[in-house]
């Protein structure tokens, strides 16, 4: 098992590395020029800005036993095809029971604004965010 991070916007990423260094689980962080990284612990993969590069790099990566950790929609419902497990930066953890409701609340979101429209933008982050990720991710860690 190895945790694959699609770390870009990831406000949870030093929750991640604590929880794997713990148990000794290997973490890669994939991100864009855009960014730097250096946790002293995880192995960093950076890809160009392009729009789906960090999702292509994530699957070139992911095995079954996987768990990733990402905010897009998409790409976890091609991890969950693949059989590994994703979970977003809230504790979230996707699922086949829940995610073609996420694409298509998704896609209804794009078509608003494309038409102009204007939909909510994300609450300002929490502790108690933090602290449902970090139970979510040591349940789904230990699931596995």
């Amino acid at each position: 098992m190895k945790i694959l991070v699609d770390a870009d916007a990831c406000p949870v990423k030093d929750i991640i590395v604590r929880i794997a260094k713990s148990q000794d689980i290997p973490v890669i962080m994939i991100i864009d020029t855009a960014h730097e990284l250096n946790d002293g612990y995880s192995t960093v993969i950076t890809v160009d800005q392009g729009r789906d590069s960090a999702n292509l790099a994530i699957m070139k990566q992911l095995a079954k036993t996987d768990i990733v950790v990402t905010q897009d929609f998409g790409l976890a419902a091609l991890v969950l095809g693949k059989g590994a497990r994703a979970i977003n930066q809230n504790g979230l953890v996707y699922t086949d029971a829940n995610i073609e409701r996420l694409l298509f609340e998704r896609f209804l979101g794009q078509k608003v604004r494309r038409s102009g429209g204007r939909t909510n933008n994300p609450k300002k982050r929490t502790k108690e965010d933090n602290e449902r990720f970090e139970a979510a991710f040591v349940r789904i860690i230990e699931e596995k």
